[in-house]
This record gives C-alpha cells, structure tokens and sequence, in this order.
C-alpha cells in the first residue's frame, strides 16, 4: 500500500498496515462506543437486529439521506414485513413502494436477491460474507455492514461519513471523492473496527460523521475523538477530506405528451433494466438540435408508440437532476389522431383513467408534472422557451 502523507507526534505504528497510525486504537474504539451509546438517533431499523431490515435499510441509505429513507423505510417493512414478503411481491408492488425514492435499481435489486434467498437458500439470508454479496444488488458496503450489525461479523463499514472522519483523524492527502482509493479507507477502517462489537462500531463511525464531523462546520467541541485528530491539532480541520473537483454535468432537453384518447391518458413502461427500469412514465424524448419543443414531442410520440397526435396546449416546464445529468422537459397535453400502438423502446403501454394514475410508479419527473393534469384541458397554454 503507497504511504499517506500525515505527521503525529509519538505516533505507534496500527496492526501491520505501514504508512499511518493511530495513537491509541483500543481508547478509540472504547470512546467511541460509550459516545455512540449515548448520543446515537434512534432509527427504526436499529431495533433489534433483524438482518432483513437492516438490508433493507442499508439499501435505501445508499445515495439516500436518513431523513428522507425512515418514512419510506417504515411503510415498505409495513407493506413487506418479512424477506418472503418481499419475494412474493410482483415488481409492480414493490417499485410502487420506492417510487420517489429514486435510484430504482436498488428496489430490482433487492426484490430479485429476496426471491433468490426465497428460493435457492430456503430463506435464510446467508451469514457468510462471501454468500451474501454474491446476491443481485449486495456490494461490499451492504455485506460488511449486514454481516457486523446482524451477525456481529467483524467486517468495517465505509461510507461518505467514515472516509471524512478518517481523513481529518489522519489528516489524509486523498480526495474522498475518487472510486480507486475506497480500497485504502477500507484498509484503513479494518485495523480499527473493534473486534467485539463491530456492528456497534460502524454504526458509531458514521453516527460520528454524521452528527458531529459533518461536512461544513463540525462540531469539534463535542467530538469524542477529538483528542486523536490530527486535524484538529494541526489547525486544519477546514482542508479536509479532500475533493475532487466534479465535472460539469451536462442538461438535457426533453418534450413530454399527455395524450389524451376518449378520456383516458396513455402511459408506457420502461425496460426493466437500466435508469429507472420497470417504471411509467408518459412518452417523449430527447430534443434534436433546432427542433421545437413541439416538433419533439409529436415525433418522439410517433417514434416510441406508433401514433399521430397533435398538440392541443402546453402544461408546464419542468426541471430535474439526476446523478449524473440533469434534464430540463417541456410538457404539452396532445390529442389522439390515429394508429395503432406499437411500442418501439418501452415494454407495455396503458390507456389509463385520470383517478388511477396513482395506482403505478412514475418518475419523480414526471411526478412534479402528475397533479397539474386535467384531461379535459383544450385550451392553449403558454409556449414554451
């Protein structure tokens, strides 16, 4: 392993890991864990330790923040209180659970390993590391924090928390933000991890990061571990973790059709796979250059379901940022003209009334847009820029 860039005064080298130290791992872990059992949030999927629900939550926490995950977190244990539950769900069921929620291939995911664990493993989620992460959706993240809080295996946790407070402890010279060094936290996170109660530890290392060492103005003052920070005793608590700086994401122009035919609304499904797989959404694409809003929408409608319609109204713009792009989409009711649906991209299509469009999952997109219908608009609304 390359050396970290760090200083410490009377440091002792840390379990045969060269290149960084901590002056005293066993009072870390020690303080740590009476600081945890103190101060830590009660969360719902902290009762107990039920290995289902702590998968589920660890699901919903990646790229989800606790605040937003605990609601939807209670109603989807309510509606699938056990793994069976889960497995015997349809699709449908359960990506209407997480509709919202976004990053939809964790619900796939988690809806397929569930029937995997259901079918092949009689149930039983597998308390082998190796086992666990071979199933759809489960990376080291989620093994190591299941397998150390359900089953007290002694495996480090290491989320956007942990990294930070790693790197202000060690005051580390690697930016947190680059997927080829996770591999060194991790090996850092491994030699403190306390032996008897990892699962007790993770869950304090992120509480930590969490609470107190957050992002913009920690609260040093209040931090149990600020006697070990090297940060803190440098001065430079404020120059970590290092970042890298993101590139600039790019914006997409989308048109969108509300097509209206005697009444009721048409609505496509998605191919299961890929961004937001197995959900509804209502048709359109992608503007071409030079191409109006207009023009987009009535050949994206053409080219994706075999219809002619035209447009009757606008309805509203819409903004919307995904991870790695962001999308700006004009939406505009249009009138049914003629054709045969034949679906060119999305897998299944509806002709759905106005009062069950609640009934399946959209797109937080296409949500924003969804209370501002009424089918029966026919007057001309304001164009587009």
């Amino acid at each position: 392993m390359e050396n970290f860039k760090m200083t410490h005064p009377k440091p002792r080298m840390n379990n045969q890991i060269p290149g960084f130290f901590f002056a005293d791992p066993a009072l870390i872990q020690k303080t740590l864990l009476h600081w945890y059992n103190t101060h830590h949030r009660h969360l719902p999927w902290r009762e107990g330790c039920d290995p289902y629900r702590i998968w589920v939550s660890e699901v919903m926490l990646q790229q989800t923040q606790v605040k937003t995950a605990v609601p939807y977190f209670l109603a989807f244990v309510a509606r699938f209180p056990t793994l069976g539950d889960l497995a015997r769900a349809d699709l449908e069921q359960v990506l209407k659970s997480w509709e919202g929620l976004g990053y939809y291939a964790r619900a796939r995911n988690l809806h397929k390993a569930a029937r995997q664990v259901v079918h092949q493993m009689e149930g039983r989620i597998p308390e082998r590391f190796s086992d666990f992460k071979a199933l759809p959706g489960v990376g080291d993240y989620i093994a190591s924090a299941v397998m150390s809080m359900a089953f007290n295996q002694i495996h480090a946790v290491v989320d956007a928390n942990v990294k930070r407070v790693l790197a202000r402890l060690l005051c580390l010279d690697i930016p947190v933000n680059q997927s080829s060094v996770h591999n060194r936290f991790k090996a850092i996170a491994d030699t403190l991890v306390d032996r008897t109660d990892p699962g007790g530890f993770n869950q304090a290392f992120m509480e930590l990061g969490a609470l107190v060492c957050t992002p913009a103005a920690p609260d040093c003052g209040s931090c149990p571990l600020a006697h070990s920070c090297l940060a803190l005793a440098e001065s430079r608590v404020s120059a970590f973790p290092l970042r890298l700086k993101p590139k600039k994401i790019p914006c997409h122009r989308i048109s969108t059709g509300i097509v209206i035919k005697e009444g009721n609304l048409l609505v496509t499904r998605r191919k299961l796979d890929g961004l937001l797989g197995g959900l509804w959404e209502f048709p359109g694409g992608k503007r071409k250059n030079k191409e109006s809003a207009e023009d987009a929408c009535i050949r994206e409608i053409k080219e994706e379901t075999g219809l002619d319609v035209r447009i009757v109204s606008f309805l509203t713009h819409v903004r919307h940022a995904y991870t790695h792009f962001k999308i700006e989409m004009d939406v505009f009711y249009c009138d049914y003209i003629s054709g045969d649906v034949v679906l060119n991209g999305p897998i299944d299509h509806q002709w759905i009334a106005h009062e069950n469009i609640h009934r399946l999952a959209f797109p937080t997109a296409n949500r924003k847009f969804i209370p501002l219908i009424d089918p029966s608009e026919k007057n001309p609304g304001i164009k587009p820029a």
